[in-house]
């Protein structure tokens, strides 16, 4: 059996020494009686706030004319209200106590209301953070590093990080080393990403700059600031860059010998992603393909149609070619339909029918009301467009036509508005001179068979 290393060995056991030191400080017949205080603390804060948080919740439901962060803010406070009151009480208590007796009975205490306010603070600051994953992951973090701060134990639990490391030849990582590089690179991409925001924000406000070079400034300064704040983090915990410069060397390479649309693609997926210009679920067209964003992939997307066909489209195309997003900032649609009516019918009752008729369609939004216009006036007909609005483009637009026009159909057959027809009228025109003198014209003679 393989033995451990010794300095694994020896970092875990100065770790469990401080350990133990701090449960010996614990014990003293001065400060062993706060523990039994302290769960009562936390058995009365819980108490309090199952009374309380039923009657916050109701208070915030009738509070709706609030702003929104203020909501939010009472939400949050509702979610860690047990651990606040703990915070409180044990503040409380440890004001009393230093105006009783000693302060060194209160120690414990103190140490424990402190680490409650740690947390308090890391879960509210954690807020800023959007992504919902990695915000678990910081706070997580976060929480144990101040409750090692607090407890004294950080230097030897850094030492025992430190000692569980991967050796090859010379190289040597280790796994605080690799702690602090995702927490350093964290901090530094999340820095990368505000700035990014701001800088972006401003060019956007800026009317001497096109719009196509606001775009591709700010997706340059984009890449120069995440590149940057990967290079820099990394650099920070001391790991060698060189093997990076060598990389790109080799993937230059290989763009020299045919890699560039693979390597287009990659990049244009990556666009994609950080963009957000089309997302699972979109609905687009794009030529001749009509369908739902099934899936984003490295190299393509998937987009099935209605016909049930799965078609994989280079993320190039979706980043060069011209595409429509029917749901990129709403999933509302207006579509057109065309149709005419007789001279006979009352235009202004044609056009309350159709939009009348329009409504009794399930998929058609009512509170985007439909209208109808008149267009023009043909030669059999005048002619109207109608227009509605529908909300959900992925359950196909030429069902929701056809409903529509039977819809249509089944208003006019009912009130009577006719549906005219291309007509056209002949008439035949007699030479009166030839007539009167009793000979046939030409068109006569051909009608007769006579030619």
């Amino acid at each position: 059996m393989e033995q451990l290393d010794p300095e694994v060995i020896n970092a875990a056991q100065g770790l469990w020494y401080r350990v133990q030191l701090f449960i010996d400080t614990l014990l003293i017949p001065s400060r062993i009686y706060q523990l039994p205080a302290i769960a009562g603390l936390v058995l009365l804060s819980w108490l309090i706030a199952r009374f309380l948080s039923p009657r916050l919740t109701d208070w915030l439901r009738t509070r709706e004319n609030w702003p929104k962060w203020r909501l939010r803010l009472g939400l949050l406070i509702d979610r860690r209200l047990t651990l606040i009151i703990f915070t409180l009480l044990s503040w409380a208590v440890v004001l009393v106590m230093r105006e009783v007796t000693y302060s060194f009975r209160s120690q414990v205490i103190e140490l424990t209301a402190t680490i409650a306010t740690a947390w308090v603070g890391i879960f509210f600051l954690a807020r800023v953070i959007l992504n919902r994953f990695l915000r678990r992951i910081v706070s997580w973090a976060a929480w144990i590093w101040v409750t090692l701060h607090l407890l004294g134990l950080t230097e030897p639990a850094a030492a025992f990080l430190e000692s569980l490391a991967l050796s090859i030849g010379d190289f040597r990582l280790s796994l605080l080393t690799v702690i602090k590089a995702l927490a350093i690179t964290g901090l530094m991409i999340g820095g990368a990403r505000v700035l990014s925001r701001l800088i972006t924000g401003r060019l956007s406000q800026n009317e001497d700059i096109s719009p196509t070079m606001r775009v591709l400034t700010a997706k340059l300064l984009q890449i120069v600031l995440f590149s940057l704040a990967v290079i820099v983090g990394l650099k920070a915990v001391g790991f060698d860059l060189t093997g990076l410069a060598v990389f790109s060397g080799a993937v230059g390479v290989g763009l020299g010998f045919g890699l560039q649309k693979v390597v287009s693609n990659l990049v244009s997926g990556v666009i994609i992603l950080l963009d957000k210009s089309v997302k699972p679920g979109d609905v687009i067209s794009l030529g001749d393909t009509f369908g739902w964003i099934e899936e984003l992939g490295a190299r393509y997307v998937s987009v099935v149609t209605r016909d049930g066909k799965e078609y994989l489209i280079p993320n190039e195309d979706l980043v060069t070619g011209q595409v429509v997003n029917w749901s990129h900032t709403n999933d509302f649609v207006r579509l057109d339909l065309r149709f005419g009516a007789s001279y006979a019918d009352d235009p202004h009752e044609v056009s309350k029918i159709a939009i009348n008729a329009a409504l009794g369609v399930k998929r058609v939004l009512a509170h985007r009301k439909p209208v109808c216009w008149v267009t023009g006036f043909g030669d059999s007909s005048v002619d109207y467009v109608l227009r509605f609005w529908i909300g959900d483009a992925s359950g196909g637009l030429t069902n929701v036509r056809g409903q529509v026009f039977l819809a249509l159909w089944d208003a006019f057959q009912e009130h009577g508005v006719s549906i005219p027809f291309p007509q056209r009228e002949v008439r035949l025109l007699n030479d009166d001179s030839v007539l009167h003198r009793g000979e046939t014209s030409p068109l006569q003679d051909r009608v007769a068979g006579k030619d």
